[in-house]
This record gives structure tokens, sequence and C-alpha cells, in this order.
């Protein structure tokens, strides 16, 4: 499938917390990774002044295109609004929400971190839908635009042409989503890979871990979970990986909900089935024989559960990702 053209709004001004969150994208989409995928995505840092020029603490950052050339990208993503708007309820500059607008009708993917999100909810994009954004912002963004259905418990919201994700690092939890849907799972799992995060986590994964568990054990927990990644092929149980763990199976429960916001038998299903897209896209095995590889068993509980999980069939997603020869 084709990468496509990524356009990355930079504000004339910005902070530190805009930098980050700028650079995310930046780095998964402005890095050529000819060796994954050749064409890879094509970056355009489109600014929001006249000036072509984005000034940060102490730096300059040049952009190569404007708001102009928004209605033109495959993906439109959106990290920031002034200040004023949160803290004023000053308007978006309407000249952005005029390019989200137009470059929504052309068929873009409109893309939103942090409070990229009142940009979206500004141009009506996010009304009826399901939405994020940092959780320090969900509530004023729902109290300000009640037709959106404000989800402040995950990483990011997906849906379809619009997409939102609470701030900071889970923009490369979207980002790495997008490379999933775009290029696949291999892709995205050696990208991932390569800047040394989690490979995939699931956007209903909560924003916030909850404190009040200790944060011992934890690399009992990660060591357990790789051991269940090389064997996904048998039947594992919750006694399987707590004892691997040396916990109890309550403490274990509770521990893995904790730290990945999801039970044991979800993670369980959550990586089958990205095992299953990685064999679908790597190798010509059959359906069934990919069912049992990944612990799924049969080829009707895969193709249930892709269909599920992924929104396709095993043979279609196979076919939008066909192997090189």
């Amino acid at each position: 499938m084709s990468a496509g053209s990524v356009a990355l709004i930079v504000p004339s001004d910005f902070g530190v917390p805009d930098l980050y969150e700028l650079g995310i994208p930046a780095a998964v989409f402005g890095t050529p990774q000819p060796d994954l995928a050749d064409p890879w995505y094509e970056l355009w840092l489109c600014g929001t002044g006249s000036s072509t020029r984005g000034t940060g603490p102490g730096f300059t950052l040049h952009t190569t295109h404007g708001l102009d050339d928004v209605v033109h990208a495959d993906t439109v993503f959106v990290s920031w609004v002034p200040e004023e708007v949160i803290e004023d309820n000053a308007p978006v500059p309407p000249e952005l929400v005029s390019a989200l607008r137009k470059a929504h009708d052309n068929g873009a993917r409109i893309v939103s971190q942090c409070v990229g999100a009142y940009a979206l909810a500004a141009a009506g994009l996010l009304d009826g839908r399901r939405a994020t954004a940092h959780w320090m912002h969900t509530a004023l963004l729902a109290e300000r635009h009640p037709k959106i259905e404000v989800d402040d418990s995950v990483l990011y919201v997906d849906e379809g042409d619009v997409l939102t994700s609470a701030g900071m690092t889970a923009g490369l939890d979207l980002c790495l989503h997008l490379v999933r849907q775009d290029l696949g799972a291999h892709v995205a799992d050696q990208l991932a890979r390569r800047m040394i995060v989690p490979g995939h986590r699931p956007g209903s994964r909560s924003q916030v871990i909850d404190l009040s568990v200790p944060p011992d054990n934890s690399e009992s927990l990660e060591s357990a979970l790789d051991w269940a990644r090389t064997r996904l092929d048998e039947p594992l149980t919750i006694d399987d990986l707590a004892r691997r763990a040396a916990m109890s199976p309550r403490t274990f429960y509770r521990k893995l909900q904790a730290s990945t916001g999801t039970t044991p038998l979800q993670w369980l299903l959550n990586e089958r089935v990205a095992r299953a897209q990685a064999l679908l896209e790597s190798t010509d095995l059959s359906v069934e024989k990919i069912a049992g590889l990944s612990g799924i068993g049969t080829a009707n509980n895969l193709r249930h559960h892709f269909l599920k999980q992924v929104g396709t069939s095993p043979s279609d997603y196979r076919q939008a990702f066909p192997r090189k020869p």
C-alpha cells in the first residue's frame, strides 16, 4: 500500500512541549526507511504564518510548505493550538480551521495529538464522533463541544478518516498505528524496534497508570510477557503466566491491567492477532496453519477475531500487503 504525503502543521511560535509532539510525527514519517518500505512517507512541514519559519526556544525551524498546501496531503497532523484557545476560550485561527475542512473534504485523513483536538473540534470534524486528548484537557473539550463523545481514558481513537490521541508519547502510539494500517504489521514492528518502543499499544489502553499499584516485580512481569510471546502457539493460561512471573494469579492480573490497561486474556488475544498479521504479510502459509501458529486455533476463529480487531478478513489483509519477490 502507498504511504502517501503527511502534512505536519507547524505553528509560527512554539515551546518545548510542542516541539516534542512535533518531533514524534517528524521522526516517524520524515525519516526514510527504504529497507522497510520504498517509497516511504513524504513529510511536509506546513507553517501557519506568512513566514517560512517557526521559532522555538533558542532555534528556528524552516518550513517547506504553507497552509494552502494542506489540502493536497493524504494525512494531516495537528498537535497544537494557540495557548489562548485553551486558557481564554479564544477561537482557533480561522485559516487553520479552513485548511482542515478543505483537506478533509478532499479526502485527507485528519489526525490530532493532545490539544490539536480543539482545532478538529472547531472545524466540526469531531461532531457526533468519539475522540480524545490529553486527560488534563478532555473535560474542557467536552464542555465546549458537547456534540463530541470525549473519552479521557484511552491513548487514541481511530474513527477512520479522523483520529485523535492523548498527549506526549501517546502520539507515537498513534503514529505507529497509522504505519501498521498503511504499510503492515511487520513494517510497524520493525520501526518500533528501531525506535526502542513497544511495537503495538492498542488505543484502548489507559492514559493514566494506576499509581496505587507498587511498581515492584516489573522485571518479572515483562519477563513473563516476553516468555509468552515466544509460545503463543501453546495453550497458555493466566496461571501459566502468573507462575512464570512468580506471582499469584490475582496479583498478576492486577499488575498486568495496571501496566497495560487490559486483561491477561485480552493481552494474549492482541498478541496472537498481531502474530497472525505478521505471518500473513511474510509467509505463504494457509490461514489454517497461521491460526495454529498464532495460537488462535482454527481458521474460523482467526477470521472472527481478525475481522473484529483488524476490520477485514485474513485473506483480504494478505492481498493488501503482498510479499516482495
